[in-house]
């Protein structure tokens, strides 16, 4: 079963259903229903036309619920246009999509929310996680944002900044969750970056190719985490860099700094030092500032910390980490790599082993018990 295909074809189905006039949550509903019945069905009888397949299993569950229905029986009426199976437009609606869940009637965090579900393809649970909430509460929120866009029409423009936000989200997961979506987000931030000339569109896109371009160096040959310490950036995609920071210059001289513009100023510097030695940390620094002013976040202020450890010491970052709330994600890695830095290996390895059991993937915990076996190694010797 060719997951990385269902995927593809998510939002091109429904948009299909949504323009054919159900509603945005029973079209969502329809498709996942389709995607369903697709992994149950393909491997043993895969489809010559895929999406025209699940055009139509998703039409037809999208009128058995309305059927069921009594407030919407009028449903009914779409039997008739009950689309043929067979080969269905190649059209790409996937950015619309994004515009039509920023609808202006959401709040911001909700149209994130409902975006990352519905076109996305993350989980509730990856949602939470990345909003720092839990499952139900996202759960919740993104039922609500159904419910709101019920019977939106799609000329109805969504907002550029909401956007943004569930691009960037995308790219993170893609870039070091459980689904590879990272080069889809980058795809479709090309397209907004043609469409809307604004900095800090070209600022999300200078940041995706740059974070990019370290990719295929993140990973060692047995799937194990590389630290970007510990990179070999001969294997950073040159190609990328040098387009990413191209953008990013051109975007930071129209004078209009954002959030994305500075977190791809700091990628740059990674990017722009031939070893990890010779890091201008000062200035990550005082970018990381820039970015505290824009946000205010927590996430930035604890990488941060990070940064003023290695600029002025790992005792001034473990107080520049002693403001922050504990239960930040991360947090306990950073404090572990902060003691080591410190010469305090026996808190070190105690908070990555702790550090392991809050990891939110597999990759990330096996990296930390193996920081924290490798302290425990040299303490025993």
């Amino acid at each position: 079963m060719d997951e990385a295909l269902l995927r593809s074809l998510t939002p091109s189905v429904l948009t299909v259903l949504v323009r054919r006039g159900a509603d945005f949550a029973a079209a969502e509903d329809a498709v996942q229903d389709a995607l369903v019945e697709a992994v149950r069905v393909w491997p043993a009888d895969p489809p010559r036309e895929p999406k025209g397949w699940l055009v139509t299993v998703a039409w037809r569950r999208f009128l058995d619920a309305a059927r069921s229905d009594a407030a919407r029986r009028r449903r009914e009426d779409f039997a008739d246009e009950e689309p043929a199976p067979g080969p269905a437009p190649a059209v790409d609606d996937t950015l619309q999509l994004y515009f039509l869940c920023a609808h202006p009637s959401l709040t911001p965090a909700s149209a994130v929310a409902l975006t990352l579900r519905a076109v996305g393809g993350l989980t509730t649970r990856q949602i939470a996680q990345a909003y720092l909430v839990p499952e139900a509460t996202m759960a919740q929120r993104i039922s609500r944002a159904k419910r709101t866009v019920s019977g939106v029409r799609f000329d109805q423009s969504g907002d550029v900044a909401t956007v943004l936000r569930v691009l960037y989200l995308v790219f993170n997961e893609g870039y070091s969750g459980d689904i590879d979506l990272a080069a889809e987000a980058i795809r479709l931030t090309r397209q907004l970056a043609a469409q809307v000339d604004h900095p800090e569109v070209a600022g999300l896109l200078a940041l995706m190719l740059l974070h990019h371009a370290r990719r295929a160096a993140r990973t060692a040959a047995d799937g194990s985490l590389v630290p970007l310490a510990e990179q070999d950036r001969r294997r950073w995609d040159t190609r990328l860099i040098a387009e990413g920071i191209e953008i990013l210059q051109a975007a930071l001289a129209r004078d209009r700094l954002g959030e994305f513009q500075a977190q791809a100023a700091i990628a740059a510097l990674h990017a722009d030092a031939p070893t990890a030695e010779e890091t201008d940390w000062v200035q990550i620094v005082e970018w990381y500032d820039e970015l505290t002013r824009l946000t205010d976040s927590p996430i930035v202020r604890l990488n941060r910390a990070v940064a003023v450890g290695e600029a002025d010491g790992p005792r001034a970052g473990l107080a520049a980490l002693a403001g922050l709330d504990a239960s930040l994600p991360r947090h306990t890695a950073v404090a572990a790599y902060l003691h080591e830095r410190d010469g305090d290996l026996a808190t070190a390895a105690r908070l990555y082993a702790e550090a392991a059991h809050k990891a939110p993937n597999l990759a990330e915990r096996d990296h930390l018990t193996r920081q924290a076996a490798r302290l425990n190694a040299r303490r025993g010797h």
